[in-house]
């Protein structure tokens, strides 16, 4: 799918922050699944408040308003889940090229 490292971090760069700002994304199955465990590692490393883990989740995410939501919104709201902060919900069939779309956010 992803044939440099610089497309697969710029991938994970947008749909982590798409995201995080709308709490869900349309995508296809396999962009969800290689976006899932980047965002709940950001998540993880969110919650602890300390200087080196809000510099790791700066050099991942450069929007200033997705960082401000996830250190005042998705953090306090998570603080007592241990992980599983995403779920995946197939939609459907894309009619282009009958590829597998699904839903991915983030839970309540």
């Amino acid at each position: 799918m992803l044939k440099t490292s610089s497309g697969y971090k710029a991938l994970m760069r947008s749909m982590s922050t798409s995201l995080i700002l709308h709490e869900k994304a349309q995508t296809t199955i396999q962009k969800a699944r290689l976006v899932r465990p980047f965002v709940e590692k950001i998540i993880t490393c969110a919650k602890k408040k300390n200087l080196a883990s809000i510099r790791k989740v700066a050099a991942d995410i450069h929007d200033k308003q997705a960082l401000k939501k996830l250190h005042e919104v998705l953090v306090p709201r998570y603080e007592n889940r241990n992980g599983g902060y995403t779920r995946i919900l197939k939609v459907g069939l894309r009619q282009g090229d009958a590829a597998s779309i699904v839903v991915i956010k983030l839970l309540q």
